[in-house]
């Protein structure tokens, strides 16, 4: 059961200095949108081959999922633009040189060897804005509805992003998306930065009195991990897989508009999923959305036509944000106040992590087999997901304790109110 509320969006995006790091937030976003698409396009240009290209695009995923992490602890440590300056210039050097590798026709080690770097570096915006929402809001009702917000956001990078990636590199030039990608990332990350006000203060002592536990050491956040693996198959598999099917019709322009319309129902999905104050169990949610996203995803290896394909994307779509929103509201009462950040930064990793494993068996399935082989990866990816959620429901309900933290937006407020 459930009812719609007004979440006030209006009012929110009115709090004083929100827009002085939304918009530079929002482009400095971008990497994780348009950083995979970007590298399978260039590198299946440069090889001839999905494989190849799935796994460069792998292994910056895998990188990326490693050391988020860390990068979300030295910011609460640190500070983010302590993080954030010397990760952006590593991001675009290393972009750069990724692209010039691929263009020069440079072995598949190369390759390897730059996209470590460039995965390493992707920042983390999305929990340093949760973070700054927190600061600004402090203890208002409007926590809640940042929080929606911030998952719209998401999405909404998951439209723009592919769509811009696919158009420059099919229309402009292959290395254009990867090039764009690191200038965004540069250009926003930078001015991000410079918004010091807005940040969350770092305690003279940088944290070092308090005590760090581990966002790993609850069951929940594990499982949860495991869920937000299958998630991020659906998104590495749609966009190899897609990709294959519109170069197989002869439309690789129509690659865009089909990954468009597969995060246009996320995001929908998620604006939808804010305005609700729901009354089910987050667990049950959970259960009942995955279970959904497993049935949808299983479908797409049956489709042979845009219309249908676009259909069944729009479906799949729609069903993941849910599980998204889902997940994140599970942290709170999962997790302790000062491991928040580090537990969302494990659930972004998460999703980079299956996104790299899909393309590369994505990648290699459509090299093989074709005709839409790849889009078994986010069948099954979300049905083993969907079987330990089933198996280890019950560690999603968190033990009776203190909650410190305003709800919602997942990272840990300065360490004087902790």
């Amino acid at each position: 059961m459930a009812s719609t509320v007004s979440i006030g969006y209006g009012q929110l995006l009115r709090t004083r200095g929100a827009w002085t790091f939304l918009l530079p937030g929002f482009a400095a976003r971008q990497p994780f949108a348009m950083l995979t698409i970007s590298i399978v396009l260039l590198v299946q240009h440069t090889t001839g081959s999905y494989g190849a290209a799935g796994a460069a695009a792998a292994v910056t995923g895998v990188s990326m999922a490693l050391f988020a992490p860390w990068s979300g602890r030295l910011a609460d440590r640190h500070g983010q633009r302590a993080v954030l300056v010397p990760g952006v210039l590593v991001h675009a050097l290393s972009g750069l040189a990724l692209t010039g590798l691929a263009l020069a026709h440079a072995p598949l080690w190369a390759l390897f060897a730059a996209a470590v770097p460039t995965g390493a570096s992707v920042p983390q915006i999305g929990p340093m804005v949760r973070a700054r929402w927190a600061v600004r809001l402090a203890d208002s009702p409007l926590l809640t509805t940042a929080a929606a917000f911030e998952s719209v956001t998401d999405e909404l990078t998951f439209v723009v992003g592919p769509l811009l990636a696919t158009a420059l590199c099919t229309a402009v030039n292959p290395a254009a998306g990867l090039l764009t990608e690191a200038s965004l990332t540069l250009l926003g990350g930078l001015l991000f930065a410079a918004r010091k006000s807005t940040q969350p203060q770092v305690s003279a002592a940088g944290h070092a009195r308090v005590e760090h536990v581990s966002a790993l050491r609850s069951p929940g956040v594990r499982v949860l991990i495991a869920a937000f693996l299958g998630i991020g198959s659906v998104f590495g598999g749609m966009q190899v897989s897609l990709a294959a099917f519109t170069e197989s019709i002869g439309e690789p322009g129509l690659n865009g508009v089909l990954y468009g319309t597969f995060a246009a129902g996320n995001m929908l999905s998620g604006l939808v999923c804010g305005a609700v104050a729901w009354k089910t169990a987050p667990q049950h949610r959970l259960l009942v959305g995955y279970g959904a996203l497993a049935l949808t995803a299983s479908g797409l290896w049956a489709a042979h036509s845009v219309p249908v394909l676009a259909g069944l994307g729009l479906l799949v779509g729609m069903c993941v944000a849910p599980a998204l929103i889902t997940g994140y509201t599970l942290v709170e009462d999962l997790v302790p106040a000062g491991a928040r950040t580090e537990a969302f930064t494990w659930l972004t990793g998460a999703v980079a992590l299956g996104q790299a494993a899909a393309v590369t068996v994505a990648g290699q399935l459509e090299d093989r087999f074709r005709g839409g082989a790849g889009f078994l990866v986010p069948m099954g990816g979300t049905l083993l997901a969907l079987t330990v959620l089933l198996a280890l429901r019950s560690r999603l309900v968190a033990r009776p304790r203190g909650r410190t933290v305003a709800r919602g937006v997942g990272h840990r407020v300065p360490v004087t109110v902790d």
